[in-house]
Formats: structure tokens, C-alpha cells, sequence
């Protein structure tokens, strides 16, 4: 299902020490999810509508770079584009510095 890890997987990232923060189906027990990594789960519609934002405005998905460079430029001036619009989603800063 889209947006859940399954326990497959979920083993093999813990093997490697390695965690991919997913929501947690119903029905199945909570795997070793913590405050904070809920906390940052709720904040997952902010971070996806930035995402889509970036991807649909300001067309941050053009495929047709004839270089390296000119990929950069693309994705600089669109984050510096976002940076620049009046209103926009945003978490604050204080959220990330209170969170270890």
C-alpha cells in the first residue's frame, strides 16, 4: 500500500541501521516508533504540499537539461523562486531544534 513499509522490509532496513519513518497500518502493532518520529509523521501533509508545490508551480520535475550546470541553475532558481513567494506552508524552525 502506498505511504506503509512492509515488515519485509522494514527487518531489512533495521539490519543495516538504517529507519524509513512510515505511518503505521490499523490493525498492526506499533514497530518501534518513537514520540518524535510521530510527531514528525503528522507534520508529513506540510512537507507534501511543498513537494507538490515545487513539482507542479514552479516545475522543479524538467527532465530536458542538456548539462549539469543547467540542472543546478533549474533547481536553485526554483528553490530561490519558493523562497521568494508571500505565502507558504512552512513548519518552524523551533519545531526541528526541540526535536533531537
Amino acid at each position: 500500500d502506498k505511504g506503509y513499509i512492509q515488515k519485509d522490509l522494514f527487518l531489512q532496513l533495521l539490519d543495516r541501521n538504517l529507519k524509513l519513518v512510515t505511518k503505521i497500518k490499523k490493525g498492526i502493532k506499533n514497530a518501534l516508533i518513537s514520540l518524535n518520529e510521530k510527531i514528525v509523521l503528522r507534520k508529513r501533509p506540510i512537507i507534501e504540499t511543498v513537494f507538490g508545490y515545487l513539482k507542479n508551480r514552479l516545475e522543479i520535475e524538467h527532465t530536458c537539461h542538456r548539462s549539469p550546470i543547467n540542472f543546478l541553475v533549474h533547481i536553485f532558481s526554483t528553490l530561490i523562486s519558493y523562497s521568494m513567494q508571500p505565502k507558504r506552508p512552512s513548519i518552524s524552525s523551533s519545531f526541528f531544534s526541540a526535536n533531537p
